[in-house]
């Protein structure tokens, strides 16, 4: 099974976009999506220096775009990419480049929400000194313990021996001082602390843009950042956008769905490595492909072939099906039963895993169709549940 993952902000490095740029088609690809962001991202991706482009509100515009035009060099014809592709997952901003991928909100929609996502980061970072620090290695309970003892927030949680510390420079210093046992520290080279309360204010800005957007639902299964759960419905899609610009990124839980989804081969579009790199660590025995150059074409298209398979999305309408968002037991509702009609929003279930219960609910309403699991049965991520006859469409 593949999954395609999309990297944040940190991976890119001056002149990435210039061996892709030699290519017309991906050329002209930037250059549309350049005026949509209003800047111009060719520029920063073959010219620009590192510090330049370490500026929040032109770092994430360039990452976005270069992933979705690096993946479409990758898949000419997004109807291949959903008969190969069983779930996609992006990091912190990528995971704007990887709802566009699904089509949970189209590519235009993405780079606007960049844009002002960018914006609002480097203005809120702006208010106060704020950072960011790798803790690399040490026990995850004692590194955990010294951040809350310092007042930091854990705002990526990148899988076993990689936290990331953020707040006040006052409060790095403090954990520089007090390190945690047998950790290593390492300073980043961010502007502010994000995925953190200091990013609050950009919430605000983007909660109030994000009312405009239309959305789909994925065809492709979303891994999402705040909890590892696989996200079915496009407008929670975007919420969760939202709101992750000020909570913590889970990555490690990520990599838990990917595990328990049976990923053999994950593919990291440009600027390509952070990813692939933890998923060496965390997942072992999983193949993984760093796509940095067009030269590493074919040989991707190769890694797809070899692990592509169906997500199933693909083959039975979402529109359609409720569909598991975590693995655990299922235990349906007792008020849900086939020919009732289902709100939208209306809870048909839980999911129970050995860390929490997740309620399952219905994106759309309608009627049931029919049950595809039985209560108490065993779940996987994105496994349907539940088919449903929309409201307002003729049986």
């Amino acid at each position: 099974m593949l999954v395609i993952v999309a990297p944040g902000q940190g991976s890119q490095t001056p002149g990435f976009l210039t061996p892709w740029v030699a290519d017309p088609v991906f050329a002209a690809r930037m250059r549309w999506l350049s005026a949509v962001a209003g800047m111009d991202l060719i520029h920063y991706g073959t010219e620009a220096d590192a510090d330049t482009i370490r500026d929040t509100a032109v770092a994430q515009p360039l990452l976005v775009a270069s992933g979705l035009v690096a993946a479409l060099e990758l898949f000419p014809h997004p109807a291949d990419a959903f008969s190969k592709i069983g779930a996609v997952a992006g990091h912190s901003v990528g995971e704007l480049t990887a709802a566009a991928g699904a089509r949970a909100i189209t590519a235009e929609q993405a780079m606007v929400l960049v844009r002002e996502r960018g914006r609002a980061m480097a203005d809120a970072a702006r208010q106060r000194q704020t950072s960011m620090t790798a803790v690399l290695g040490g026990d995850r309970d004692e590194v955990l313990a010294a951040l809350e003892r310092h007042g930091l927030t854990p705002a990526n949680d990148n899988g076993p021996g990689q936290i990331v510390a953020a707040g006040t420079r006052e409060q790095l210093d403090a954990l520089k001082a007090d390190p945690p046992a047998k950790a290593r520290l390492v300073p980043l080279q961010v502007a502010g602390a994000f995925h953190t309360e200091h990013m609050a204010p950009a919430v605000d800005v983007l909660a109030d843009l994000s009312r405009a957007v239309s959305t789909h639902d994925p065809r492709t299964p979303l891994i999402s950042n705040r909890d590892g759960q696989i996200v079915h419905d496009g407008q929670e899609v975007v919420r969760r956008i939202v709101s992750q610009v000020s909570n913590p990124v889970r990555w490690d839980l990520c990599l838990e769905t990917m595990r328990d989804l049976g990923v053999t081969g994950i593919l990291e579009v440009p600027p390509a490595g952070t990813l692939t790199g933890i998923a060496k660590r965390a997942l072992k025995g999983v193949e993984t492909f760093a796509l940095k150059t067009p030269d590493q074409l074919d040989d991707a298209r190769a890694f797809c072939e070899r692990h592509g398979t169906p997500s199933g999305y693909d083959t039975n309408p979402t529109w359609r099906m409720v569909v598991s968002p975590a693995k655990g037991t299922f235990h349906a509702s007792d008020t849900c039963s086939e020919g009732d009609l289902v709100a939208a929003r209306e809870p048909i279930g839980a999911v129970q895993s050995l860390r929490d219960r997740t309620e399952v609910t219905a994106p759309h309403g309608g009627t049931v169709v029919e049950w595809l699991v039985q209560d108490g049965d065993l779940v996987s991520p994105g496994q349907p549940l539940l088919r449903l006859h929309p409201e307002g469409v003729p049986a």
